[in-house]
């Protein structure tokens, strides 16, 4: 069977009204881009801010008649608001429950306050049953931080906290094969998706939708929608914290992160060298402004040890990244040096926290892990910031 085209597609959609639409969903340019992998059909539509909520049947109805496409084995229909600047942010979707209802550790959001004379903005909600979720950043590719994303996960879970990691680098997801995990997740009820696992992770990521080698040529608005519904329409169950493994640098997939949840800090990664520090100062400066507290920085492949001998040498320079923490007032989470270890256990898909947890790289992992978990302790509970692009 010949594969599903977006022509079928469009023409299905063509036929697609709202409530009180002067036309199609398709002529009137409401949909997006359309993205098909495996069979699977990717969009989003595009519909006013303030009437996200009343507009879900749209969307509804519009997966509904993709899916009936003969062929198509999924669908990922998502509504995008089109915000003006000054206006109220989009509304959440009505399957969210409220933050006061959502089961936390501690971390519950709560109501945002919209300054005086500006529109009435709705919460931001959490996920529900996740106490708080985390954003391991870089300005710059290229440093291991998904590496340090799955060991810091991994290092959370020994020291007795139950965990997920979110890939958010919907370009180039690396959880996969960090974690050694392959196939296709699960579809429960209701668009649920059940979250892959290994080494008792919970992980959701792009790569487990669509093939390794896929190019994911997606534009802003596609890119949030599906973060949103990996983030949001995944059973996560209960736990006390979120990994997210954002992209490098400070694009769509973070200004989504902050926008939309309340995220509880940020962990920004970065090498010795001046080079790679002047780029984790975008990513700080960037989280500063949207008000996400900075949790700390770990400076990655801090030193080489050499396997044979077990000598150290500082190959990238040493202590850029804890004298720039020092210098902008933030935690100095920890230095993890280059080794063959870590790199060869990474490839491998099987991360030196897990494959060996009493080794000298594991115990520098749950060492930053128990830092990262006492401040977030330490943490007055935070809104989700309102951002407006002018």
């Amino acid at each position: 069977m010949s594969g599903v085209t977006k022509e079928q597609v469009l023409s299905v959609l063509g036929k697609v009204r709202g409530p009180d639409l002067e036309g199609d969903i398709v002529s009137l340019g409401m949909v997006s881009d359309i993205f098909i992998s495996d069979n699977k059909v990717y969009f989003s539509i595009t519909v006013p801010a303030a009437r996200a909520n009343d507009l879900e049947p749209l969307r509804s109805a519009a997966e509904r008649s993709v899916k009936a496409i003969p062929g198509v084995t999924g669908a990922l229909v998502t509504l995008t608001a089109d915000r003006k600047a000054g206006e109220a942010a989009p509304a959440a979707r009505p399957q969210q429950r409220p933050a006061a209802e959502r089961h936390s550790h501690g971390h519950a959001h709560g109501h945002s306050h919209a300054a005086p004379g500006a529109p009435a903005q709705r919460e931001k909600t959490g996920v529900p049953g996740v106490g708080a979720i985390i954003a391991v950043a870089s300005g710059k590719g290229g440093v291991g931080k998904s590496t340090t994303a799955i060991n810091l996960a991994l290092g959370l879970q020994a020291n007795g906290l139950r965990v997920g990691i979110l890939d958010a680098d919907i370009y180039g997801p690396s959880v996969p094969r960090l974690l050694k995990i392959s196939g296709r997740p699960q579809q429960i009820e209701n668009r649920i998706i059940k979250p892959m696992e290994n080494y008792g992770l919970k992980a959701m990521s792009m790569g487990f939708l669509v093939d390794e080698e896929t190019a994911m040529i997606w534009r802003g608005p596609m890119v949030q929608s599906a973060l949103m519904q990996m983030l949001r329409e995944v059973a996560w169950g209960e736990l006390d914290v979120l990994v997210v493994d954002m992209p490098p640098g400070t694009g769509d997939a973070q200004l989504t992160m902050a926008q939309q949840v309340p995220l509880a800090g940020a962990v920004i990664v970065s090498t010795p060298q001046d080079l790679a520090l002047i780029d984790a100062r975008k990513g700080i400066a960037m989280f500063r402004k949207v008000e996400v507290p900075l949790l700390g920085i770990i400076e990655n492949m801090s030193y080489f040890l050499a396997p044979d001998t077990g000598m150290r040498y500082d190959i990238f320079g040493h202590g850029g990244a804890r004298g720039e923490a020092d210098r902008i007032g933030v935690p100095f989470l920890g230095e993890v040096p280059l080794t063959i270890d870590i790199r060869e256990r990474s490839d491998a898909g099987t991360p030196v926290v897990a494959s060996d947890p009493e080794g000298a790289s594991a115990q520098i992992y749950r060492d930053i892990a128990a830092k990262v978990w006492s401040q977030l302790q330490e943490r007055t509970p935070r809104k989700a910031p309102a951002i407006v692009f002018e």
